[in-house]
C-alpha cells in the first residue's frame, strides 16, 4: 500500500514526540528526529515520511496529501492526541478509502480508550510498531497481526503483544530515509551542534525509572543492543550522506549502560573520527567515559531528576547524589560536556527539596539544563501512583501553546507551585555570573553560536514571562484579586479525578 508515515502538525514549535522523551513544546525551539517512524519507512517500499512540524507542514497540506496515500500512519502523543483525532477525522473527510493507524506511548497505554475516541482511526499498533504496520501494508489481515487492536463487529479487539525486536541489526538503516525525506537542516536541539543526525544504537532499558514513558510504553525494559559493526557501518552512511554534519547524536534511552558494549563501540568508532553524543545515566565509570571522550565523544545527556536522596529512592532511580557527583567531576575531568535534565514535581517533592534539588544542580555546574515539569503520563507506574493517591489535579497537560503545566501537586506544594519552581530553578541557575560568562564567551567567539544564542534566548525570556504572569495570577486568584488574563486550567474535584 502506498503509505504516509506522519509526525502531525500541532502546537507551534511542538516536535509531536516522535523521538523525544519531552511531552510538550520545550522553552527552546528544539526539533528532534523521528527516528520511529523511519524504521518501518524503510520496510515498507512505497512509503514517505512526512515530518510536520520542522518542515512547517500545515494540518491543511496534511489533509490534502492524503488524497495520495492508501495507508497513513500517525504518531500520537498524550500532549497531542485530542488534536491528531481532529486531523485524523479531517483526512478521511477528504479520503474515505485511507486506514489510518495510531501509533506511540499513549494509544500503546491506552488502546481503548483511543479507539473509542474516534472513528476515524482505524487501529493501534502497540509498542513496538515497525512490524505492525509494514505487515498490513503489505496486505496481511488485521486479525493475524501481532501487537495491534481494531474494532470488530461493534467491540474491540486486541491481538496478542508481538514480541520484542531481538535482531536490531535486521532493521533497516533511519539515515537512508533521512536522506529520502528530511531536511536535516530543520533538526535544531540547543546544545547539539547543527546540523545534527539522531539515531538509536539500542532499545530498551533495564532501569526502573517510574516516571520514565519509553521503557514502560514502546521500547520496554529488556536490553537489546545492534552488533558494533552494524552501528559503524551506519555512521559511515551518515556521513556520506551528509557532508557538513556536525555531530550525530545516539539517541538511546541510555546508551552507556554496558561497560563492554561501550567499550567494544568505541573501538570501531574511533577510527571514524567524527564527533557525537549520547545519553548516560550516573552510573557510568571513569575508564568508560574516557573510552569515550578518546573515541569522538563530546557531550551527555544525564538526567539527574533530583538532589533529594529520597526522591531518588521514590523514583527508582538507581543511582545516588554520590555517583552523580563523582560521574560529574569525571566528566569535567576528561572535558566531557554535560546537559542535566532535573524534574519538579516528582514523588516525595515539597518546598524543602526543590531547594535542595536547585542547590545540587548550581553545584554540579553542568554546561547546560532542562528542568521539566512531573508528568504522570499513562503507561507509566508514575501515573498508577498519581491517580491512586488523588493527586491528579487535572487532565489538561499544556496550555494553549502546548507548553507544560503541572497537573498533580502535594500536601505543601500545589500546581502553582511546582510551576513557580521551575522558573526560580531557571533563574538561580542560569543569571549567576559565571554562567552568563559562560553564554556571553561563546557568543562572542562563535558568530553562527551568537545568532542562535540571540533568538534562544529570546524565546526563553518570552515563556518565562508569560509562566510568572499564570503564576501571579493563580496568588491573586487565592487573594481574591482580578487575574491579569492568564491563566492555567482549574484543579478537578478529588472524587472526579478519582473517577
Amino acid at each position: 500500500m502506498k503509505t504516509l508515515l506522519l509526525n502531525p502538525p500541532s502546537f507551534e514549535g511542538f516536535d509531536g514526540g516522535a523521538s523525544s522523551r519531552w511531552p510538550a513544546t520545550r522553552e527552546i525551539t528544539s526539533f528532534w528526529y523521528p527516528v520511529w517512524l523511519c524504521y518501518p519507512a524503510g520496510l515498507i517500499p512505497e512509503s514517505k515520511v512526512v515530518d510536520a512540524p520542522p518542515h512547517g507542514v500545515t494540518v491543511e497540506q496534511a489533509v490534502d496529501m492524503t488524497r495520495d496515500y492508501e495507508f497513513v500512519v500517525m504518531f500520537t502523543s498524550s500532549a497531542g492526541f485530542s488534536s491528531d483525532i481532529r486531523l485524523a477525522g479531517m483526512m478521511k473527510d477528504v479520503n474515505p478509502a485511507v486506514k489510518i493507524a495510531f501509533v506511540g506511548p499513549h494509544v500503546t497505554a491506552l488502546p481503548e480508550e483511543s479507539l473509542r475516541a474516534s472513528s476515524a482511526i482505524d487501529f493501534i499498533a502497540r509498542k513496538e510498531f515497525d512490524y505492525s504496520v509494514a505487515e498490513f501494508a503489505q496486505g496481511k489481515p488485521l486479525e493475524e497481526i501481532d501487537g495491534i487492536s481494531y474494532r470488530r463487529n461493534g467491540s474491540i479487539v486486541h491481538n496478542p503483544e508481538r514480541p520484542a525486536i531481538q535482531d536490531l541489526d535486521s532493521l533497516p538503516f533511519v539515515t537512508d530515509i533521512y536522506k529520502r525525506d528530511l531536511d536535516i537542516h530543520k533538526y535544531n536541539v540547543p546544545f547539539l551542534l547543527h546540523p545534527f543526525v539522531a539515531f538509536y544504537t539500542e532499545r530498551g532499558c533495564p532501569a526502573l525509572c517510574t516516571f520514565c514513558l519509553w521503557p514502560q510504553t514502546l521500547s520496554g525494559h529488556p536490553w537489546r543492543i545492534r552488533s558494533a559493526d552494524n552501528v559503524a557501518a551506519e555512521v559511515r552512511r551518515t556521513l556520506e550522506h551528509f557532508p557538513d554534519l556536525k555531530e550525530i547524536f545516539f539517541d538511546d534511552d541510555t546508551f552507556n549502560i554496558r561497560k563492554s558494549r561501550v567499550v567494544e563501540l568505541c573501538a570501531k568508532l574511533k577510527p571514524l573520527n567524527f564527533t557525537w553524543s549520547c545519553t548516560s545515566r550516573v552510573t557510568v565509570d571513569y575508564e568508560t567515559l574516557k573510552a569515550m571522550k578518546e573515541a569522538g565523544c563530546r557531550l551527555l545527556i544525564v538526567g539527574y531528576e533530583s538532589g533529594d536522596p529520597q526522591i531518588l529512592k521514590n523514583i527508582k532511580k538507581g543511582a545516588t547524589v554520590e555517583q552523580a557527583i563523582t560521574f560529574t567531576k569525571n566528566c569535567k575531568k576528561l572535558g566531557l560536556l554535560i546537559h542535566g535534565d532535573f524534574i519538579m514535581g516528582l514523588p516525595g517533592e515539597t518546598p524543602e527539596t526543590v531547594r535542595c534539588t536547585i542547590d545540587f544542580a548550581k553545584r554540579l555546574d553542568v554546561e547546560t539544563i532542562q528542568v521539566s515539569i512531573a508528568h504522570p503520563l499513562p503507561g507509566t507506574e508514575f501515573y498508577d501512583w498519581a491517580r491512586a493517591n488523588h493527586l491528579v489535579t487535572t487532565d489538561t497537560l499544556t496550555d494553549s501553546q502546548g507548553h507544560q503545566l503541572a497537573n498533580i501537586s502535594y500536601p505543601g506544594l500545589s500546581s502553582v507551585d511546582i510551576l513557580e519552581a521551575v522558573e526560580q530553578f531557571y533563574g538561580e541557575y542560569y543569571f549567576r555570573p559565571k554562567v552568563v560568562w559562560r553564554v556571553v564567551r561563546k557568543a562572542i567567539f562563535n558568530g553562527q553560536e551568537r545568532k542562535r544564542l540571540y533568538r534562544e534566548a529570546r524565546e526563553y525570556l518570552s515563556l518565562r514571562s508569560k509562566r510568572k504572569k499564570i503564576v501571579a495570577d493563580h496568588r491573586a486568584e487565592e487573594r481574591g484579586l482580578p487575574p491579569s488574563g492568564l491563566s492555567v486550567p482549574k484543579e478537578l474535584p478529588r472524587e472526579e479525578v478519582a473517577q
